[in-house]
């Protein structure tokens, strides 16, 4: 029985599992709602094409003979992903013509960036990929990467705006389950459709059926209806275009780094999980110079780690509404850094197989937990004046938290060993409880899902101030160069002074208001 097949029936049994516990235990009964159900199916859109641009394409490309140095071009591929936050104003903003009438700002957008997605999906698989020739395959792939994107910005936004607060948690858990059935029917299931081995219908075929995979998200929309998007420029006629655009693109800005605590908050987001990351940054190369073979790591990442995931993430709903949301990252959090420990009684064990399994399964129910908690929270910082605009911002920041914080991991490890570096992973995580911390005692989290007020309309009217944009250009400007700095290596040396106009922007942001003007 091979891997996927075995991760398929985890997946299933765990689902079935869910559907059980919905039906007889009340904190589960959310994910029976409606919308948590298209949540789910929301996620099935979301979740097969970067599983078709990078596992897929590259299994792809070797099978028909491209080398090595040309399949590494996918690492770009993931770019669209990272920037995203740079075009999710429009996707908040801009009205389509019929289509946002006739359905509505998000699913008006949804449509078209489907219609367009599935075109492309279907050119990729066509386009016939061969060694010199590469580069209609290399233009398909990315148009699919960009529409990629821009349909998870449609899909996380409208996700937002469908929950209501009772089944918030369960929808965002809901959503990451489609997401991973998405994985699996564009990995194993295109490359079954594919091969010799399977159905043999060809890559160009596999493709384009798996295309299909937009159908979910096209039901969901219709069975949810609108959601509630906040338009809140609608009737403002006669509405100058410096007006439009400080709505567009600064306003989601300010309206975020001129919340109490907001600085607390990014902070918290950057660090929460990078002890995690930086022990996922390592077990690999800790399990082989344990001497582990490769199929004992297989089995024990890929099955038991697996099952261990997705419960995970199927507990963090109700644990959220068991505990709050102040308590459930405290909790969570703690988990997820304690869990660490199993790696230094592995690393201090040594080669053996069923600790490697405990330690494993350990780290992934805590991982899964802590994923649906901290998605659930980023997803309620989100103004719903500005959903997809701050949530891909916030996902971002998250992502370069994950990203560069984690990157002095093999320093660490070569100096003190595994041991100490499972300690020093279980450290790097306090700075993050301790912001939390900080955060709750001050007010800033609290219980409820949704961490935002209504907007104040009356401030985001005030004069936004040369130095202030300025300050939000320069946030910009160092977002987009961290995120760069790993997959463009030229720009790795640079890390340091992206972080620096980062924070120089947001405190000019923050600070850089103009002065009011008191009428005599």
């Amino acid at each position: 029985m091979s891997v996927d097949l075995q991760r398929f029936i985890i997946f299933a049994v765990v689902i079935g599992g869910v559907v059980i516990a919905a039906l007889t235990i009340k904190s589960f009964r959310p994910y029976l709602r409606k919308a948590p159900l298209v949540a789910f199916l929301l996620g099935i859109s979301s979740g097969f094409p970067l599983t078709l641009l990078i596992a897929t394409m590259t299994f792809w490309l070797a099978r028909v003979g491209i080398d090595t140095a040309t399949i590494g071009f996918a690492v770009a591929l993931g770019i669209p992903y990272t920037l995203k936050f740079l075009w999710a104003p429009l996707i908040d903003k801009l009205p389509l013509p019929f289509l946002t009438k006739t359905f509505g700002q998000r699913r008006g957008w949804l449509f078209l960036v489907q219609g367009l997605l599935f075109v492309s999906v279907w050119q990729l698989g066509a386009s016939n990929p061969q060694q010199g020739n590469m580069g209609v395959f290399a233009f398909w792939a990315l148009i699919t990467a960009f529409l990629s994107a821009t349909q998870d910005i449609v899909i996380d936004a409208y996700r937002i705006e469908i929950l209501n607060e009772e089944e918030f948690a369960h929808g965002t858990a809901t959503n990451q389950f489609g997401y991973r059935t998405g994985n699996l029917i564009a990995g194993a299931g295109t490359i079954y459709l594919a091969s010799n081995e399977g159905l043999g219908l060809g890559w160009a075929n596999a493709y384009g059926l798996t295309a299909f995979c937009i159908i979910p998200a096209i039901i969901g929309a219709f069975i949810i209806g609108p959601g509630k998007f906040v338009d809140r420029y609608a009737e403002a006629a006669g509405m100058k275009p410096r007006e439009w655009l400080r709505e567009m693109v600064v306003n989601p800005f300010r309206e975020f780094l001129t919340r109490h605590g907001a600085f607390i908050i990014l902070g918290f987001v950057l660090v929460y999980k990078v002890g995690d990351a930086m022990g996922q940054t390592m077990l690999g190369p800790m399990i082989v110079d344990l001497g582990f073979s490769d199929t004992d790591y297989i089995t024990a990442n890929k099955i038991w780690g697996y099952a261990a995931l997705i419960v995970g993430s199927a507990i963090g709903a109700p644990f959220i509404l068991w505990l709050g949301m102040g308590r459930a990252l405290l909790i969570s959090g703690l988990l997820m850094m304690f869990s660490n420990v199993m790696f230094m009684i592995l690393a201090a064990t040594g080669n053996n197989y069923w600790m490697m399994v405990a330690a494993i399964c350990t780290e992934n129910l805590t991982s899964g937990i802590g994923l649906t908690v901290f998605a659930t929270y980023l997803s309620g910082l989100s103004s719903i004046a500005y959903t997809a605009t701050q949530f891909a911002l916030l996902s971002s920041f998250a992502g370069v938290g994950r990203t560069f914080m984690a990157g002095p991991a093999g320093i660490v490890a070569e100096n003190i060993g595994w041991v100490g570096f499972w300690g020093f992973t279980v450290v790097a995580a306090i700075p993050g409880m301790v912001l939390l911390w900080l955060l709750w005692s001050k007010g800033y989290v609290v219980q409820s899902i949704h961490q935002v007020e209504a907007v104040d309309e009356k401030a985001l009217k005030e004069p936004v101030g040369p130095l202030r944009i300025f300050g939000f250009l320069l946030v910009v400007a160092g977002l987009i160069g961290l995120l760069l700095s790993q997959p463009l290596e030229f720009a790795a040396n640079l890390t340091l002074g992206f972080a620096v106009l980062l924070v120089a922007g947001g405190l000019l942001a923050w600070k850089g208001q103009p002065k009011k003007v008191t009428q005599p």
